[in-house]
């Protein structure tokens, strides 16, 4: 009943299996002669499209490619040690451009293989054929919007070819938004594609109408055609796609195929090949031995409201904070009773040590994330709070504490391997104890793409664009009723929650989708779209933060042609037709 099959097949059979870019040779062991000659070929052809939006991610360690992972690069996320991209240190030549490329269009050739051989070749019955066209119209449209979103134009290929065919020139972002919308179009007049698939459905994990008019929805938002943009998603809601009532319990393998989500990488429980969310951005208290490679920043958790919607205030949670330096407010995150060696450690970094409270310190900080949008709990362990991890086959409780001690496991210290830092950590999609998972690479968690709630957000968003507020209003409070947390007006001007303006309510919206989605990969695309990245991200004083504020590695921001990623060098290498972006130096 899980999935289209996308673990077992679709990685085994990749395994070893890396190309040059847009290499046609078949992606798995079978002949390309062979390929999509009998049903059950046919099927595995169309696992192996899919397979590409898994790309990047390994059992055995993390490549920084994966879409979660993308959200250390926006307003919400940070990783472990310094990224090239936001340090000013990149080059067109970094393998981090190359590898989206080459991985985003080993897609767009998958699909377009299948979209060639599938009516020339597979013998399954036509409505099957022609529901996996529409699903490989999908797809293909998913890669080139990621590419659009990235590098904004790109050479658009709709046949399959070889490396040494691969010389077309770069077409306009324009162009590629209008290919993106031609392929959804096609999928959505597919009579044989469904609305959407219900839980248990054998077909679940495919490609649906729902999907595909939320994916055209989002590129009508990059094009700013607001009008289009909220009719599509209109027509999500009317396939049948609602939220679910309990947010911190969505992202659960239970819930996983919930009316919520619309669109999500599937995965299967199985050792060596499950979901790596947990892994990479997880804690060593999950089996003793875990990586958090990236982890929730700072700017997020001060973004999350107080629950009458009023903006959170460290100098209201903790009066005289906001007067202290930022090495001086180490002192309210410190442990009560600490050791005589802790606290001189303490005063050597700056810590004003005639502020701590040995046997009051953590219920003063305790009270700063209490009281807060449910959202900072369900997302984020903050200091203090505790955690369900595992040690030797059995459940513990930990708790974040700093600095850290090496204690018992049950009721001792959440255990990371930045120990020696305090950082937020990621709750979201981070395993507890076995019941959710035996191992620490068995993750059977799907990861989500597309739900419900990214809509709504993103039909708040056009219907405020077209000056629709109150409309628009009532499709955020959807979301934050659900949260839990108080709902937007525009009649009580006296509330926190009272809307202004067109101007406030776009900030609003902005917020809400920062606070809703962190740890899905939508931020920093999301900043990106609204050039907001410079001013969010690369504000003076910030980077790599610890929890309260200090700084450890910095941002630099080199100019505004960061907004559109380099041409990879290698490709440029290989085609000599393609053009840089402006800005950037090979």
């Amino acid at each position: 009943m899980k999935k289209i099959l996308t673990i077992i097949f679709a990685i085994a059979v990749l395994t070893g299996c890396k190309k040059n870019l847009l290499d046609t040779a078949p992606y798995s062991q079978v002949a390309s002669e062979t390929m999509w000659t009998t049903d059950n070929l046919t099927d595995q052809g169309i696992t192996g499209v899919y397979a590409i939006l898994r790309y990047g991610w390994t059992s055995g360690g993390a490549s920084g490619l994966e879409l979660y992972q993308m959200d250390a690069l926006g307003m919400t996320g940070q990783t472990s040690g310094a990224e090239s991209l936001l340090s000013g240190t990149i080059t067109p030549a970094n393998g981090y451009f190359s590898s989206h490329w080459q991985n985003l269009y080993e897609g767009i050739q998958r699909a377009n293989d299948a979209l060639k051989n599938i009516p020339l070749k597979s013998p399954s019955s036509p409505e099957k054929k022609a529901r996996y066209i529409a699903e490989c119209k999908f797809l293909r449209a998913y890669f080139y919007l990621r590419l659009n979103q990235l590098y904004k134009g790109v050479p658009i290929y709709l046949e399959p070819f070889n490396a040494a065919e691969a010389t077309k020139a770069r077409s306009s972002e324009a162009e590629v938004w209008a290919q993106v919308v031609n392929d959804l179009n096609a999928a959505i007049a597919e009579p044989n594609l469904p609305d959407r698939y219900t839980s248990g459905n054998a077909q679940y994990g495919h490609i649906t109408k729902g999907a595909a008019y939320a994916l055209r929805g989002k590129a009508y938002l990059y094009t700013q055609k607001w009008d289009l943009a909220a009719a599509d998603f209109s027509k999500v809601k009317d396939a049948g796609y609602t939220l679910f009532a309990n947010y911190s319990n969505l992202f659960k393998t239970a819930n996983e195929q919930s009316s919520e989500m619309i669109f999500s990488i599937q995965n299967i429980g199985v050792t060596g090949f499950g979901s790596d969310t947990q892994f990479y951005c997880g804690t060593r208290s999950s089996f003793g031995s875990c990586w958090n490679t990236y982890h929730v920043s700072p700017n997020l958790v001060d973004l999350y409201e107080n629950a009458d919607g009023s903006k959170f205030d460290w100098e209201v949670a903790i009066p005289g904070y906001s007067a202290l330096s930022v090495a001086e407010r180490e002192v309210y995150f410190l442990r009560n009773n600490l050791t005589t060696a802790e606290i001189a450690a303490a005063t050597v970094r700056g810590a004003k040590m005639s502020l701590y409270l040995p046997a009051g310190n953590e219920a003063r900080l305790i009270k700063a994330y209490t009281n807060r949008d449910p959202r900072l709990a369900a997302n984020v362990i903050t200091p203090y709070s505790t955690y369900v991890g595992v040690f030797s086959g059995a459940n513990a409780v930990v708790t974040s504490r700093w600095p850290y001690r090496a204690e018992a496991a049950t009721n001792g210290d959440l255990r990371t391997d930045t120990q020696s830092l305090l950082y937020y950590l990621y709750r979201k999609y981070v395993y507890e104890g076995t019941a959710e998972t035996p191992a620490r690479d068995y993750g059977p968690t799907d990861l989500v793409l597309i739900r419900y709630a990214d809509v709504l957000l993103m039909w708040a968003e056009a219907l405020n664009e077209q000056g629709l507020i109150s409309e628009s209003i009532s499709k955020v409070n959807e979301v934050r009723s659900r949260a839990g947390v108080a709902l937007l007006q525009n009649t009580n001007g006296a509330l926190p929650t009272y809307v202004t303006s067109q101007a406030d309510l776009r900030e609003r919206i902005r917020n809400e989708r920062r606070v809703e989605f962190p740890n899905e990969g939508i931020n920093f695309f999301d900043e990106m779209r609204w050039k907001t990245w410079k001013e969010k991200v690369f504000y003076a004083g910030n980077g790599v933060k610890q929890a309260w504020g200090k700084v450890v590695y910095a941002y630099s921001f080199k100019g505004d042609y960061l907004y559109n990623w380099a041409i990879p060098a290698v490709e440029i290498e290989r085609n000599p037709n393609l053009t840089q972006n402006p800005g950037w130096i090979n």
